[in-house]
């Protein structure tokens, strides 16, 4: 079931450049940077990730890769989105890319950005 798929990046610019990407509606949620253990919890309880299709989608740097590492270890089912390493921040990937990133996931892109 689409409905059950959420993304979860670092921040609001992610976000809010993968929501403009997305032909589609997609919760999208921001963890604001590495998260404590509480506030992961948190995040578990309320979003209901245990029983949903969840995809990480974080920047290919330092602080990126040790949260990946923590949601994995909470979220072992979660699916990775990866953007290349030479853009390193999701904000700062061109939209092209990002867009056949999220494709290769079967999310539904608005075909402007498959150029």
């Amino acid at each position: 079931m689409k409905e059950d798929r959420i993304v979860i990046v670092e921040g609001i610019t992610d976000k809010k450049k993968i929501k403009k990407i997305l032909d589609e509606e997609v919760e999208i949620i921001c963890t604001h940077g590495t998260l404590g253990v509480e506030r992961m919890e948190e995040l578990i309880l309320d979003y209901n990730l245990d029983h949903r299709i969840v995809f990480i989608l974080v920047d290919e740097d330092d602080s990126g890769n040790k949260l990946r590492k923590m949601l994995t270890q909470e979220l072992p089912h979660a699916d990775h989105i990866y953007i290349d390493k030479a853009f390193r921040e999701v904000a700062a990937t061109p939209e092209p890319e990002l867009a056949r990133a999220l494709l290769s996931r079967h999310f539904i892109v608005k075909p402007i950005y498959l150029i």
